[in-house]
């Protein structure tokens, strides 16, 4: 009996059989956390909106607090409200200005698709009399691209027709967002610098200061990532529209907005975001698909070699293969969401570990200490 007591192996297995044990009467009694789950999934968007918005502007509400006019000063709740009208000012511009273009050439693009099957066919006729090509039977590849358009352009207007009630879900969820989103902004803008104090008197004094020094690491990483991925994407976005442009690309607009948003994921994002011009530029001409590449291999240079290493630098310190290695799972746990959230999420976890391994190199030093053959 002793000897079962002090055996690890048996302490472990029994912590592993309770664990299992858990897990199995959760599923038994799930009815119960249905609730929380659906209160759960119904705030996450606003929050997750809001708290990108609170990181992205809390930096320029804390500079506003800092300016001096005499003996007159800006105070957090003022700073606040400047911000939230300069916020109002730039969406309106953009509904003004880029909404209208955007749905207008999302138009013009859903009422062309039929036409890029010709315009596609013309272009593969045009290759196949090159000579390296001409032994490749190209009438074969013809009829399946056009099977494909029709067979996407069917489903869109059936899934268009019956998914009346989907839409107006969507819309529904869409102006709820857009209501609470705001009102969660501004009361995080304004008594976010309270909530670090308020959690200190929730800490026990023997871990308080570890705690706190834990969160701000925290709140630096989310807050130098998602800063500089929104600014990123935002130069992205713009200088691959404004090349697209220059190039004479349908659609510049729209194609670099694609861009900018697909940036948002490491490293596979700019591959996603230039398919759709790449298959719009080969409806043009082979010569615009060289244009599209060049366009893509310039700014994604740039924002390499100079954007990416100023603004975000290496505070992530995550290695590509890790990354590559998250973005597959999350993608085929949580789609495209999931590879959005899944490097931000892992950085925030790398650094609680990161800490507690630090502090408890701090607390056993002589195991620290120890040689590597005596550790094992």
């Amino acid at each position: 009996m002793k000897w079962l007591t002090d055996s690890r192996l048996v302490f472990w297995s029994l912590e592993l059989l309770i664990v299992a044990t858990l897990i199995w009467v959760c599923t038994q009694i799930s009815f119960l956390f249905s609730p929380i789950g659906v209160f759960l999934s119904t705030i996450f968007t606003p929050l997750l909106l809001s708290g990108v918005l609170f990181y992205l502007l809390n930096p320029i509400v804390r500079l506003l607090e800092r300016v001096r006019w005499k003996r007159m000063r800006i105070n957090r709740t003022m700073a606040v409200v400047i911000v939230f009208v300069g916020l109002i000012a730039v969406i309106g511009y953009g509904a003004a200005w880029v909404v209208p273009r955007l749905v207008n050439q999302v138009t013009n693009l859903i009422g062309n698709i039929p036409d890029f099957a010709k315009s596609s066919e013309a272009v593969l006729q045009q290759a196949a009399h090159h000579p390296w090509l001409q032994q490749i039977d190209f009438s074969k590849y013809l009829t399946q691209l056009q099977q494909a358009f029709g067979k996407y352009a069917e489903s869109f207007v059936t899934g268009l027709t019956t998914g009346i009630g989907s839409i107006i879900g969507t819309a529904t969820s869409v102006v709820v967002t857009a209501i609470t989103v705001p009102v969660m902004l501004f009361y995080m803008l304004k008594d976010g610098e309270k909530l670090m104090p308020a959690l200190r008197k929730w800490i026990p004094a023997k871990h308080t200061d570890q705690t706190m020094e834990l969160l701000s690491r925290m709140n630096g990483t989310i807050a130098r990532y998602i800063g500089g991925q929104i600014l990123e994407c935002l130069f992205v976005g713009t200088f691959t529209a404004v090349g697209y442009s220059l190039i004479g690309e349908k659609y510049a607009l729209l194609l670099g907005v694609f861009a900018g948003f697909c940036n948002l994921i490491p490293y596979v994002g700019p591959y996603i975001g230039i398919l759709p011009a790449l298959i719009v530029a080969f409806t043009i001409s082979t010569n615009m698909v060289i244009y599209v590449i060049i366009v893509v291999v310039v700014v994604q240079q740039v924002d390499g070699n100079l954007v990416y290493p100023n603004i975000i630098g290496r505070t992530l310190q995550i290695h590509p293969l890790t990354i590559i290695i998250i973005l597959l799972a999350a993608g085929n746990i949580a789609g495209l969401l999931g590879m959005i959230l899944a490097i931000p999420l892992y950085a925030v976890v790398k650094t609680v570990v990161q800490y507690l391994y630090s502090i408890w190199q701090l607390e056993h030093p002589a195991e620290k200490a120890l040689p590597e053959n005596l550790k094992k």
